[in-house]
């Protein structure tokens, strides 16, 4: 292994729009030996757009454990990977920390490329300030989520969650109850596609549309800042 050659690499995939992949991610995948993917069917679609044929190997959350050494041995031999995830960069919100993780601590240069995460795009145009934010990733399925709900209640910079389409009509209800009925509140869902949309108000103005419209995709709810 020469520890100055990059082994591994992280490669942000598009969010929705195939165009938004930049030019340097499709060199690395094109030139590595092999794509490690959260779901090979997804990015097999992906590939197959740009004709880049390279070995797909599963790696997702169930499995990431089990096949942290293996991967581990064959960078040590000599094999260059990327990791790529369903969409967005590896490692937010997504498998990649434990890897990155394992290659540190072997020894093994990687290197995270630039590109495309759900939460940038959400939070520019939200209108809220951007010069200082916390991001939370998906909010607890249950237990501890009010807890966090009532600490977040209380934060004052910009606040950033991922929540499932299923799960947004309860997680509103529940933010109105803790943040209170004017605070301020973005949605952004289908970001990139054609029915991208966001709705931006009061989080009663905001709870009451989405009691009216159902809505597919994966979601960013951005909450401006408790004021003083």
């Amino acid at each position: 292994m020469n520890p100055e050659k990059t082994y591994l690499y992280l490669v942000p995939t598009p969010i929705g729009n195939l165009g938004d992949i930049t030019l340097r991610s499709l060199e690395i995948l094109k030139q590595v030996d092999t794509i490690l993917a959260e779901d090979t069917r997804k990015s097999g679609i992906l590939l197959k757009h740009y004709n880049i044929q390279k070995p797909l190997m599963s790696f997702h959350i169930f499995n990431e454990h089990k096949k942290l050494t293996g991967l581990i041995e064959k960078m040590k031999g000599g094999e260059t990977m990327a990791l790529v995830s369903d969409a967005g960069t590896p490692g937010i919100s997504d498998p990649g920390f434990l890897l990155v993780r394992a290659c540190l601590q072997a020894g093994i240069k990687l290197e995270c490329l630039p590109g495309a995460t759900a939460f940038v795009p959400a939070l520019v145009k939200s209108g809220f300030p951007t010069d200082r934010f916390v991001f939370e990733g998906f909010l607890p399925h249950k237990k501890g989520k009010q807890t966090l709900l009532k600490k977040l209640a209380e934060e004052d910079r910009t606040i950033v969650v991922y929540e499932s389409p299923h799960r947004l009509e309860k997680t509103l209800v529940q933010m109105l109850e803790f943040f209170g009925e004017e605070r301020k509140i973005s949605v952004s869902r289908e970001l990139t596609k054609i029915h991208e949309e966001t709705i931006t108000g009061s989080l009663n103005e905001v709870v009451a549309h989405f009691k009216e419209h159902k809505v597919k995709g994966e979601i960013v709810i951005v909450i401006d800042g408790k004021k003083e």
